[in-house]
């Protein structure tokens, strides 16, 4: 079963796109561009469509997602973690 997936392999979040991902969970994810799969384990419960974190990113790392910049690090994120606007903001602003 695939659990998340996520398109360039410099990618730091990937997209979870099943249900119910619990903390402690062993998912797999799909490397799009490479067609190859990766294996990672969630910290966190994380909701369908969220981002989960590839690689641990502490505060002003950029966030790679899709192969571009998507952001920046407001809080320490481990790999495993839920990322979202509470640990990743724009840059624009």
């Amino acid at each position: 079963m695939i659990h998340f997936v996520l398109h360039d392999p410099h990618d730091t979040v990937a997209v979870v796109v099943v249900e119910g991902v619990k903390a402690g969970t062993e998912l797999t994810g799909w490397v799009m561009d490479e067609d190859r799969m990766v294996q990672l384990t969630a910290r966190q419960d994380i909701p369908i469509g969220h981002k989960i974190a590839l690689a641990d990113m502490a505060v002003g790392d950029t966030v790679m997602k899709y192969g571009i910049d998507m952001g920046k690090v407001v809080q320490p994120i481990r790999a495993g973690q839920h990322a979202h606007v509470h640990n990743i903001k724009t840059k624009r602003w």
